[in-house]
């Protein structure tokens, strides 16, 4: 399994997706013009309340809905869940932690924090990028959208009992741009002025040069304690749980072991229509393993109840054990309209010898998905081709009118390849070691001006070539040998070298690697996020996301258009304009995918009947079940 990273979502805890993961577009408008006299405060002339937000002003739900329709408003309370982080946003790290604060480069943070802090909005699974009400009421927008005045509701708290205010909201968004983790601070570069004006107003002011989404992923950031952090470090890392006001608490944990998230039993927004059907759980138990085997082996004993499979071999032959043929464990595949994260094994260009893409292009040509997929992952899986796969924003055929309007002012710094068909890897005859595609490779290096000598292989500067896999878990091994048993044949040593989980994150965040494997989160309404990950400032930002150390101004302005993108025709054309750019970088060798969503658990939990329209739901909508727990004599 490739790591897998989200940004910006509270529910990001147990909720699989990106930050405005969703559905499809609703026709319901839930904007209402207001004059003086709006709920909350006084809106200026030209002002609009919103009850929520979205990127182009849609909304499913009205103001006065009381939950959203995919979960049981009759949810029990109760009970224990208990998993392994699978996603992570901040500092978070998969195999350990040693920090509770992850919202910082410092350190390898815990699993669920973030469930712990409130935010402005939460947001919906029923829609693409949609916000509603949580710690603010409604806003006020601006006529030029610059200006999004949060109104505060007076009965929020912190866990202490103290009042949630407008000073907490302006203190959080000024400490994450200033010393928050890269990635909070490359996306609030434009927020221009947070502050207080009273209480119970935070007034976000946008620079004249923000992107279409800034306000969304600022009403999804947490909110922190002013008063206690101004007796603390912001930047270290602790192990003291920062004071929160969401529904779950920090409770027991052993650092590096497990973690224990206790539920808010007094928590200030638990009737809230964004929170009805949420929070279902006494206990979130988060439980970390070094190997996945060994993780597995724990789940089979029932350590952890709840799990969500990204291994093909053991999902096709690991579930012959007594509880799943008792019953007591369940399986299924349940399809989910998320986003397809990015995953692939991404060159490093910030190393000399991967600067010509022919070279890139001919290591990728050595890995062969048919044989791989046939052989290791028991034919479950589909070939990435795509930066945006599985979506109205996928590049195909030749460029259309619009998209050539946006690509032909860099014509002279582009592939000639970007105005025809795009890229996509070609489909190898499945023996595992296709020789037309190791001969198209081998003349690739030559044309870059590597050399053969024997059974070496140098680059043009006569050094031999050598290429390290880097990671943290031998889970992916099976995969990479053979590919890199293909390097060889061509002249190339590749190997791999795996590093305890500290070490890895240390190294990936300081860009100390040839080749890592990622699962980088997509959306489906792409925005300024993408900078993070693809932008020429991120290539030369520590911690950044940007692993490749892409720099290119044709992306970075792609960037910007897909950001401001007023429309979802006028996104879509921008977002298959950067599809058509990246592909032709080859800045990565293209992994897999699937659409549904592998899923075990034991038989404990119930859930409701309805699934949101681009997410299973599973399980930050399910709850514990205390009849089939008996049933199975499971302990909650």
């Amino acid at each position: 399994m490739s790591r897998s990273f989200v940004h910006l979502t509270r529910r990001g805890l147990i909720q699989a997706g990106s930050a405005f993961a969703g559905a499809t577009l609703a026709a319901r408008s839930g904007l209402a013009q207001t004059g003086n006299g709006a709920i909350g405060g006084t809106a200026e002339a030209g002002e609009i309340t919103r009850h929520g937000l979205s990127a182009f002003g849609d909304l499913l739900y009205p103001a006065d809905f009381k939950h959203f329709s995919y979960v049981n408003p009759e949810a029990p309370k109760g009970g224990t869940l208990s998993l392994q982080l699978k996603q992570s946003i901040g500092n978070q790290a998969f195999d350990t932690f040693n920090t509770l604060n992850v919202y910082v480069l410092k350190g390898d943070g815990a699993a669920g924090v973030p469930e712990t802090f409130d935010t402005l909005m939460a947001t919906s699974q029923d829609e693409p990028d949609a916000l509603y009400g949580l710690l603010a009421h409604s806003v006020h927008v601006s006529a030029d959208k610059r200006t999004y005045s949060f109104l505060l509701r007076r009965e929020a708290r912190f866990h202490d009992g103290s009042p949630v205010t407008a000073h907490d909201v302006a203190f959080s968004m000024a400490v994450l741009k200033d010393k928050g983790h890269p990635t909070f601070r490359a996306l609030l570069t434009e927020l221009e002025e947070v502050r207080a004006d009273g209480d119970y107003t935070a007034v976000v002011r946008l620079s004249p040069r923000h992107n279409r989404d800034l306000h969304l992923m600022i009403a999804a950031l947490p909110v922190f304690s002013k008063a206690y952090w101004d007796k603390r470090d912001f930047e270290a890392a602790t192990l003291e749980a920062p004071l929160g006001s969401g529904p779950y608490r920090v409770g027991r944990f052993e650092q590096g072991r497990f973690i224990e998230l206790q539920r808010v039993a007094d928590y200030w927004g638990r009737d809230l229509p964004v929170n009805v059907g949420h929070n279902n759980f006494d206990r979130i138990r988060y439980d970390y393993y070094r190997d996945r085997e060994v993780a597995f082996e724990g789940f089979k004993a029932g350590t952890y109840n709840f799990n969500e499979e990204y291994t093909a071999r053991i999902w096709a032959t690991g579930y012959d054990f007594p509880a799943f043929r008792q019953g007591r464990v369940k399986r299924e595949k349940l399809e989910s309209g998320a986003a397809i994260p990015t995953q692939g094994w991404h060159f490093n260009l910030r190393r000399e010898m991967f600067a010509d893409p022919r070279i890139r292009e001919a290591i990728g040509l050595a890995f062969d998905f048919e044989w791989t997929n046939a052989n290791i992952m028991f034919s479950s899986y589909k070939r990435l081709t795509s930066y945006f796969q599985n979506s109205d924003n996928t590049a195909q055929g030749l460029p259309s009118p619009e998209e050539l309007a946006l690509l032909e002012p860099f014509r002279d710094k582009l592939p000639a390849n970007v105005f025809g068909e795009p890229f996509t890897p070609p489909v190898s005859d499945g023996s595992g070691s296709d020789r037309n595609l190791l001969r198209r490779a081998d003349q690739l290096l030559r044309e870059a001006g590597c050399k053969r000598e024997g059974a070496i292989l140098r680059l043009p500067n006569g050094k031999p070539f050598e290429i390290e896999f880097l990671d943290s878990t031998p889970v992916l091994q099976p995969h990479t040998q053979p590919f890199q048993a293909n390097l060889k044949r061509l002249g190339i040593n590749a190997r791999s070298r795996i590093i305890d989980a500290a070490q890895y994150q240390r190294r990936t965040n300081d860009f100390d690697f040839d080749i890592v494997s990622s699962a980088l989160g997509g959306s489906l309404t792409p925005g300024d996020s993408l900078r993070v990950i693809y932008g020429s400032e991120a290539a030369r930002t520590p911690g950044s996301r940007n692993f490749s150390g892409i720099e290119n101004p044709a992306i970075d302005h792609l960037i910007d258009v897909i950001g401001n993108a007023r429309s979802r025709d006028d996104l879509k054309v921008a977002c298959r304009a950067l599809d058509r750019v990246l592909r032709a970088g080859r800045y990565w060798v293209p992994m897999w995918y699937r659409s549904e969503r592998w899923l075990a658990y034991w038989d404990v939990f119930s859930r409701p009947g309805t699934m949101p329209k681009h997410s299973t739901g599973a399980p930050d909508t399910w709850w514990y079940d205390e009849e089939k727990a008996k049933r199975i004599g499971a302990k909650g």
